[in-house]
């Protein structure tokens, strides 16, 4: 009886481990740059919310979302640069912010990243160009 209560309680669990989704990947993502967005004045004449066009660059992916601050938070034009993680989504993005809330923005585009430049070469400098002329003391 016991064994049959136990092999009941392993396949209910196994079931219910099989069962469950699959865990949401987040990537790290760069933000390459952010834009202040342009909306024209509304016909009231009140002033549109300020926006920003966020542009997040994932492997070899530029997505660029368009982000609306709440209220009274400020700074997020100045996040340019740093690297976070985002969960990229048929169309949208979702990232944390600095207080951990959740934060779910639209894409507007998406394009593949350029590639990034070749160093510059140069000659390594040696001795042979060097004029020596007579001794150094």
């Amino acid at each position: 009886m016991t064994h049959k209560l136990v092999a009941l309680i392993i396949v209910c669990v196994a079931a219910s481990l099989l069962a469950q989704s699959a865990p949401q990947k987040y990537q790290s993502a760069l933000i390459v740059k952010i834009n202040k967005r342009q909306d024209p004045v509304s016909e009231s004449g009140e002033s549109p919310a300020e926006r920003y066009e966020a542009t997040f660059r994932v492997n070899d992916t530029d997505y660029v979302a368009l982000y609306t601050p709440a209220p009274g938070v400020h700074g997020f034009q100045y996040l340019a640069g740093m690297t976070i993680l985002i969960l990229v989504e048929e169309k949208t993005i979702t990232f944390n912010d600095i207080l951990g809330r959740s934060i779910t923005v639209p894409i507007i585009s998406r394009k593949p990243a350029p590639l990034p430049k070749k160093p510059q070469q140069f000659r390594p400098l040696s001795l042979a160009y060097v004029p020596v002329s007579g001794s150094f003391f």
